[in-house]
């Protein structure tokens, strides 16, 4: 069993509560048996925009330096950023050039995930989203400017299957994954279908049909299976229908 669990924005608020440092507050959380940290709350980091969209959240200072004290104790994390909204590029590159110092200088930081903003149902659904065209030239950029992390993640509940796949040639590696009822929010907000899934088979064939390698991996992305020549069992039905080959 790995934990991966609670974002820096409910640790500032756990640790602030129980006046604790953060110091003090993550060495108690990795003793507890958390494994490693999402990557959610960091929305921009700059105070421009951060202060207009997450005021009452943990400032960017104080999510990235929750990262760097995690890292310290030789734990790992992921990394995210809310794009489309009332940010512009300067704001964007700022966001990515903090992330890109703190992995410097820790290497903790296992993936970034770069999240669209949705306009649903939310205080902000006055604005336009930003288009397909716009999503695939953020992940390429972000490829590009964070050549110190190890994957750029496209979540597809966030911008659709057929984007996600697309961005596989766009510098993206991780479309993680098989999902459920962690998707209500982002469904709420305009995403994918009311109860998005996508069964293991279903992101095998998607992977495949853009001729990339399909390999399931966990937390850590230590891989657990690869699927690149594996037949599924409907696979093997079908292909047995029209009398062909069977690859295990």
């Amino acid at each position: 069993m790995h934990i991966k669990a609670l974002t820096p924005v409910e640790y500032h608020y756990i640790f602030k509560k129980a006046k604790l440092s953060y110091e003090e507050g993550m060495k108690i959380i990795a003793e507890s048996g958390v494994d490693s940290l999402p990557g959610g709350g960091a929305e921009i980091f700059h105070p421009e925009i951060r202060e207009k969209i997450a005021g009452d959240k943990c400032t960017g200072e104080q999510w990235l330096r929750l990262h760097e004290i995690w890292h310290q104790l030789g734990r790992r994390s992921n990394a995210t950023m809310l794009y489309g909204h009332i940010e512009n590029y300067s704001h964007r590159i700022h966001h990515l050039e903090e992330l890109r110092k703190l992995q410097d200088k820790t290497g903790g930081f296992q993936t970034f995930i770069p999240l669209k903003f949705r306009n649903k149902d939310n205080e902000m659904s006055h604005l336009e989203e930003v288009s397909t065209i716009e999503d695939l030239r953020n992940y390429a950029i972000s490829r590009i400017y964070l050549d110190n992390f190890g994957h750029i993640k496209a979540y597809w509940p966030m911008i659709s299957r057929s984007v996600a796949q697309m961005a596989l040639s766009f510098g993206v590696d991780d479309i993680d994954g098989t999902i459920d009822d962690t998707t209500k929010i982002y469904s709420m907000a305009g995403s994918e279908g009311q109860n998005p899934r996508m069964s293991t088979r279903d992101l095998v064939n998607l992977i495949r049909s853009v001729g990339r390698r399909p390999l399931e991996r966990d937390t850590l992305y230590n891989v657990i299976q690869d699927y690149t020549d594996f037949a599924f069992e409907e696979d093997k039905q079908f292909r047995g229908y029209l009398d062909l080959p069977v690859v295990n």
